[in-house]
């Protein structure tokens, strides 16, 4: 098993790669995890992970910037059909538009636009930092025994914004923060996580033993 992690100068790396590890490792799987931009390396991974920290535009320009990685990533996932994961930013990169810092076009590889949180409950303060229970709204393969509702485990959340899908089909999961914020998103080979997986225990290395299982 082959994982690519893409580093393009916008993610928790060293957190990432060990987690990703560990999922190998707790699945009996034997594999590698690959952290760089090579596309050489992107275009032979099994499986593909693409993290992001900070803000929408400037993790858009920096991976548009690396040379050869977006044509890479392109053609691994949305022609050859390799599993994808993004994580955090790496997930709101896949909709059509980030309005972070004016409107930047990500990906497009899931409809949709990522928008500012604005809780209804006014104490609520953002950025939303903390650990949150999950509420399914779709199944998925990588959703399997990932332990949801009230009084379940919890994922570790760092954002100001999120992805509103267009079809509500993309929509697997929501956490409650003054109303639903945007989780988990997935279609077809795709899927991605507003919270931290490689930060949220129990719970993420469900969600990534899962997803280095699953074959689309």
């Amino acid at each position: 098993m082959r994982v690519a992690l893409i580093d393009y100068g916008a993610g928790n790396l060293h957190s990432c790669g060990k987690a990703l590890e560990r999922a190998l490792a707790a699945n009996g799987q034997a594999g590698t995890v690959a952290v760089g931009a090579d596309p050489a390396v992107i275009a032979s991974a099994d499986a593909i992970v693409l993290p992001g920290d900070g803000a929408f535009k400037d993790c858009r320009d920096e991976l548009r910037s690396a040379p050869g990685v977006e044509e890479a990533l392109h053609d691994a996932v949305r022609v050859k059909g390799r599993p994808f994961l993004g994580i955090c930013v790496g997930m709101q990169l896949l909709a059509d538009i980030g309005e972070e810092r004016g409107e930047t076009a990500g990906l497009g590889w899931i409809p949709g636009r990522v928008v500012a949180l604005d809780p209804a409950e006014r104490h609520l303060k953002v950025p939303h930092m903390g650990w949150n229970t999950l509420e399914s709204r779709g199944s998925h393969p990588v959703l399997r025994d990932v332990p949801f509702g009230a009084g379940a485990l919890h994922a570790y959340f760092l954002h100001s914004f999120h992805l509103l899908p267009k079809h509500a089909d993309d929509l697997l999961a929501v956490a409650d923060y003054g109303g639903p914020v945007s989780a988990i998103v997935g279609r077809e080979n795709i899927v991605g996580t507003q919270f931290h997986p490689e930060k949220s225990q129990g719970l993420g290395l469900r969600l990534l033993q899962n997803f280095l299982a699953w074959r689309p």
